[in-house]
Formats: structure tokens, C-alpha cells, sequence
């Protein structure tokens, strides 16, 4: 219906009134969902408060620290989310260089790692490495799925190994197993520092790389019976089955003892070396990792494989794949924020 006035001035006034009150009732829109279905949910330090009816969230309007508090919901779904700009841009309203600044920001700042305090733990240790040099060891609570610890650096190396168990154990934190694949500076650093932790082999570790070394199709004999023997490991669950096939191991490293043996001569060089290596190599790790590859059995607490582990990591590279482009300091940043807020969120 039209406005029917006498003069300007009436206009001039009807505006100015519904000015007023079009501003003083404006609806709030949610910052997270972008929902108008927003009221108000009383006031927080003398500012009015609101609430999401769509998405649940609290926001006051003019809160610069409840700003920050949204962006850095928006950083971890950047983190840990496998978002990019352009996506959490389109959904939080901000513009992509603003949360750049934001991110950036976060990234210049490393968060303090936070935990669950557990009376014991059974750690998974492992290190993987990424571009540019970096090196991520972690030991895992595979338990609770928390990350005890970790460190950034360049290689598993052994005083950097033993420092981090020593830090470990300085914690109160007690450690009631371990499962690794096998890593000799690792090894050193648990008998020197907890020699009377019991330590699990990785038994995935040491079949995929003896299938690896014997190929899918032996030449030999010999080295088709211990690929057999191999793809049998993951089967054993309980003590009459690990006897059996420590047994058939046994009987069968006695059998082609002359095989493995077997060394080969050079006229030029006067070096001898073994003839068949590589099913040599599969049988010496076997035989060195036995002691510790069944420790699960005995407490089932104790993982038997470092799977969890790599999937971890395969996780947080797949993260952190999405945003190429990153410098090395803030890789590293980025690493150390994706772990804090899994620890968050187990």
C-alpha cells in the first residue's frame, strides 16, 4: 500500500522512524552458520549475548576475544578438517586474507601439548618424515589414543631417543609396554632406559619387509617355505599357535642350514659374501626379533603391530598435503597443532 503524506516534513519523519527502529531490532546473523534464526540469550560483561537456534553456538556482537574464539574455531577446522581458504571463507563469512592473517599468526606460535594423566600407559613409537628434512617421532598411548610426547627433528637418533624416554618416565607417567618396529637407536634407548619394559615387534613390519625381500615368487626352495612360514605370523592369537610356528621356523632354518650358508667367492676382489642374501637377511631378522614378536600374548593390553600409529601419520600428512606452499618453520607449526588438537579431541 503507499505512503500517503501531506508534505516532505511527514516523509522526512516517517523514514526517521522506521530507521530508528529497523536498527534497533535488527536481526543478528550467526557468524558460524549464517543462520538469521537468532535470539538473544541475556548479556556476558556488560555486552548483549546471542544464541544459534540453527547451530547452537553463543556469540556476543562487538566481543573482540569471542572474535578471535570463532577464528580459531575456524584455524583447527583448517587444521584438522582438511579444509581449505576458499572453503572455511565461503562458510565463516571472512574473507581469505583475513584468515590468512589470522592463521598465520597461529602458526607463529607453537601450543603446549595437553594430555590425560594415566596411571599406565602402552606406547606406540614410531617416527615418519616429511619434506624438507623433518623428522616427527611420537610415542603414542594406544590405550586412550594420546600423544605422551614428541619430536620434531631430522632422524630417530639414539641420545635424542633416550632423552625422551628419560622425559617420559620424569613425568610419573608409567610406561607398561611398548610396540615398535624394530628401529636399532630405539632398541638401545629402551634397554638403556627401561630395560624391564616389555617391548612388542611390529609383526606387520616384519612381514611386509621379508615379503618384500623374498619377492612374490621365490626362486629357491628354501625361500619359498619362509614365505609361507611369514605369511603365517599374523595368524598366531594364541600360545599353541605361536609354538607350532616357532617349531616350523626352527625345523625349517635347520633344514637348509647349509643353504643360508652357502657363501660365494671373488677372484678379483678375494671378498667372499653370502650366495643366497636376501632369504639370509629375512631369516636374521626373524631370528633376532623372536624374543619380542609374541609379547602381546602375555598381556593383551600390548599392541602387535604399530598400525595405529601410521595411520596417524597418514592422516596428518594427508592434512597437511592440502595446504602446499608452507614454509619449513611453519610445516613444523602446523605439525605441532594438528597433535595438540588430537589430543583435544580423543
Amino acid at each position: 500500500m503507499p505512503i500517503v503524506t501531506d508534505d516532505i516534513e511527514s516523509l522526512l519523519n516517517f523514514v526517521s522512524i522506521n530507521f530508528f527502529y529497523g536498527w534497533k531490532f535488527k536481526k543478528n546473523r550467526c557468524w558460524s552458520c549464517r543462520s538469521l534464526d537468532v535470539i538473544s540469550w541475556g548479556k556476558q560483561n556488560g555486552k548483549r549475548r546471542f544464541k544459534c537456534k540453527n547451530c547452537g553456538i553463543y556469540f556476543t556482537s562487538e566481543n573482540k576475544s569471542v572474535s578471535l574464539k570463532n577464528k580459531e574455531i575456524w584455524f583447527k577446522k583448517w587444521i584438522v578438517g582438511k579444509q581449505t581458504y576458499e572453503q572455511i571463507s565461503t562458510e565463516s563469512g571472512y574473507s581469505v586474507s583475513t584468515l590468512q592473517r589470522y592463521f598465520n599468526v597461529m602458526l607463529g606460535k607453537a601450543p603446549r601439548l595437553s594430555y590425560s594423566q594415566n596411571k599406565e600407559v602402552y606406547l606406540l613409537i614410531d617416527g615418519t618424515y616429511f619434506s624438507n628434512e623433518i623428522c616427527l617421532v611420537v610415542y603414542r598411548d594406544n590405550t586412550f589414543k594420546q600423544t605422551q610426547l614428541y619430536r620434531i627433528t631430522d632422524g630417530e637418533h639414539y641420545e635424542e631417543l633416550k632423552e625422551d624416554l628419560e622425559n617420559i618416565l620424569n613425568l610419573g607417567i608409567k610406561i607398561g609396554g611398548i610396540t615398535c618396529d624394530g628401529d636399532k637407536s630405539l632398541l638401545k634407548a629402551i634397554r638403556k632406559v627401561c630395560p624391564k619394559v616389555p617391548v612388542q615387534r611390529c609383526l606387520v613390519h616384519i612381514q611386509r619387509m621379508c615379503k618384500i625381500w623374498l619377492s612374490a615368487y621365490p626362486k629357491s626352495i628354501a625361500g619359498f617355505e619362509l614365505r609361507e612360514i611369514v605369511c603365517k605370523i599374523h595368524f598366531i592369537d594364541n600360545e599353541i599357535k605361536k609354538q607350532y610356528w616357532i617349531k616350523e621356523f626352527l625345523d625349517w632354518s635347520e633344514k637348509h642350514k647349509e643353504f643360508l650358508n652357502e657363501k660365494s667367492y671373488s677372484q678379483e676382489t678375494e671378498r667372499y659374501w653370502y650366495t643366497h642374501k636376501m632369504v639370509r637377511r629375512c631369516f636374521s631378522v626373524i631370528k633376532k626379533a623372536l624374543p619380542n614378536m609374541f609379547i602381546f600374548l602375555q598381556n593383551h593390553n600390548i599392541p602387535k603391530t604399530t598400525n595405529a600409529i601410521e595411520s596417524f601419520f597418514g592422516h596428518l600428512k594427508g592434512n597437511l598435503n592440502i595446504h602446499r606452499g608452507l614454509t619449513k618453520s611453519r610445516r613444523k607449526k602446523f605439525i605441532q597443532w594438528y597433535l595438540f588438537y588430537k589430543n583435544l579431541k580423543s
